[in-house]
C-alpha cells in the first residue's frame, strides 16, 4: 500500500506539473515549459518534446469547442487524487479487505491502460518523447505494483461479500465525482475567449491577395473548401509543426489550400540580415519550379528531411542544391536559374504588397489572418469559426 500510495503521490506531481504549463498557455502567450522529472528543475522556454506533445491534438479534448480544450493531464491528476486517497485511506486504517484491494488493483489499471495509448500516440503519430509523460507512465507502473502487492497480501474472505459489488460502485462513484468536480472548477476559470479575444475575427486581412505573377503553389486543392493561403519557409520548424497539427486536426481537408513561400534566408531574402533558415531560397526554388502538382511533395521531403538539409546548406549550399536536383531531377534545368530565382523575388514581393510581418506561418483564411496565438493550442476552436464565418 505504501508503494501504490507513493507512486499515485508521484503521478500527481507529474500530471499537475503538466496541466499547469497548458494552463499558462491559455492565455495565449509563449511561456516555459517543464520537461524534467526531476522536481523543481527550471522550465525550458525552448522546442522540447514536452512543448510537441502539448501543442499536439491528442494533448487535450473538446478543441473545437474550447480555446485550448481540456487537457488529459488534469483528468490524469484527477485519478491519481483519488487513487492517493484510497490508497493513503487504506495505508492508515490498515490491512485492506480483499474487496478493498480488488478495487485498488483494477482502478490503478486505468492510468496504465491510458500510459499505454499515450506513449504509443507519443512515439507513432506525434514522434516525440514527453519527459514529464514518461513520469506519469513510470508513476502509473508503480502504483500497479504497489496496489497488486496489496492485493496479493490481503485476506479472502471466510464467505460470500455480499456488500463487495456495491462498494465497488461507490468507489467508481467517489473516482468520477474527482474527475467531474476537477473538470467543472477547470471550465470555470477558463478564459472568456468569445468577449476578450479576437478569435475568427483574425489578425488583419490581405490587402492583394491576387497572384498575377503565379507565385502561389498548390498545397491541397479541395473543390468547395474555404480557399486559405499559408505563408511559409520550406525549412521552418515551426512551419512543420503547423503543418502537422493542421493534418491532425482533421480541418485542412475543408481548406483549399495554397501556399505563398517566403524563405527566411538572406541568399535571396532582403528583408532578413541573417539566413535563419539556410537553404530555403534552394527549396523554394525547387517548389516553382515544379509542376503544380508535384510542389507538395517537395516541401513534404523538406519537412522529412528538415535537419539535415539546414545542415548541409549551412556548410555548403551547393550540396544541398545538388541533393534537390538528384531527388527531384525534373526541377533540375530549372534550379539555380535567373527564372526560377525572380520566381523567389516575385513571391517575396507578394508578402511586401499586403505588407505582411517576417515571420513564418501565416495562415489566411478567405483573406483573413489567423492571429499567431491562435495557430497551436486554439488552432481547432479558432479555425473552425474561421470556417464557419468564411473570413472577410
Amino acid at each position: 500500500l505504501a508503494l501504490a500510495f507513493v507512486g499515485s503521490l508521484a503521478g500527481c506531481w507529474f500530471a499537475g506539473t503538466s496541466t499547469a504549463d497548458f494552463v499558462a498557455h491559455l492565455d495565449r502567450q509563449v511561456h516555459a515549459i517543464h520537461c524534467s522529472v526531476v522536481p523543481g528543475a527550471q522550465a525550458e522556454l525552448g522546442e522540447s518534446g514536452c512543448r510537441t506533445v502539448m501543442l499536439s491534438p491528442y494533448s487535450s479534448w473538446f478543441r473545437d469547442s474550447l480555446w485550448g480544450g481540456i487537457p488529459v493531464s488534469l483528468w490524469a491528476l484527477a485519478v491519481f487524487a483519488f487513487l492517493a486517497y484510497r490508497s493513503g485511506h487504506l495505508l492508515w486504517r490498515g490491512r485492506p479487505t480483499r474487496s478493498e484491494a480488488g478495487f485498488l488493483l483494477a482502478a490503478s489499471a486505468l492510468p496504465n491502460v491510458m500510459s499505454a495509448i499515450y506513449g504509443y500516440l507519443a512515439w507513432a503519430e506525434v514522434g516525440a518523447v514527453c519527459t514529464v509523460c514518461v513520469g506519469i507512465y513510470v508513476s502509473s507502473a508503480v502504483l500497479f505494483v504497489g496496489a497488486l502487492g496489496a492485493f496479493l497480501g490481503s485476506e479472502r474472505p471466510q464467505g460470500i461479500d455480499t456488500t463487495a459489488a456495491r462498494r465497488f460502485g461507490v468507489g467508481v462513484l467517489e473516482g468520477v465525482g474527482f474527475v467531474v468536480a476537477l473538470t467543472v472548477v477547470y471550465l470555470a476559470w477558463l478564459p472568456d475567449t468569445e468577449g476578450s479575444e479576437r478569435g475568427a475575427k483574425g489578425c488583419g486581412a490581405l490587402v492583394q491577395p491576387e497572384d498575377p505573377a503565379g507565385i502561389m503553389v498548390e498545397l491541397a486543392r479541395v473543390p468547395g473548401g474555404k480557399p486559405s493561403i499559408e505563408v511559409l519557409d520550406p525549412l521552418c520548424p515551426a512551419c512543420r509543426a503547423f503543418d502537422e497539427r493542421l493534418t491532425a486536426s482533421g480541418l485542412d481537408k475543408k481548406l483549399d489550400q495554397r501556399a505563398v513561400l517566403f524563405p527566411l534566408d538572406s541568399s535571396c531574402n532582403w528583408m532578413v540580415t541573417q539566413s535563419l533558415h539556410p537553404g530555403a531560397c534552394a527549396v523554394s526554388e525547387a517548389m516553382l519550379c515544379a509542376q503544380p502538382d508535384k510542389a507538395r511533395a517537395i516541401l513534404e521531403w523538406a519537412f522529412e528531411h528538415q535537419e539535415s538539409l539546414l545542415a548541409e546548406a549551412k556548410e555548403d549550399e551547393g550540396k544541398l542544391r545538388q541533393r534537390l536536383k538528384s531527388t527531384f531531377p525534373e526541377v533540375a534545368a530549372c534550379l539555380g536559374t535567373p527564372v526560377a530565382k525572380n520566381k523567389v523575388v516575385k513571391s517575396l514581393q507578394w508578402t511586401v504588397a499586403n505588407a505582411l510581418p517576417v515571420m513564418t506561418p501565416q495562415l489566411f483564411v478567405a483573406g483573413t489572418r489567423m492571429c499567431d496565438e491562435d495557430t497551436d493550442l486554439g488552432l481547432e476552436y479558432t479555425l473552425t469559426r474561421m470556417l464557419a464565418e468564411g473570413g472577410r
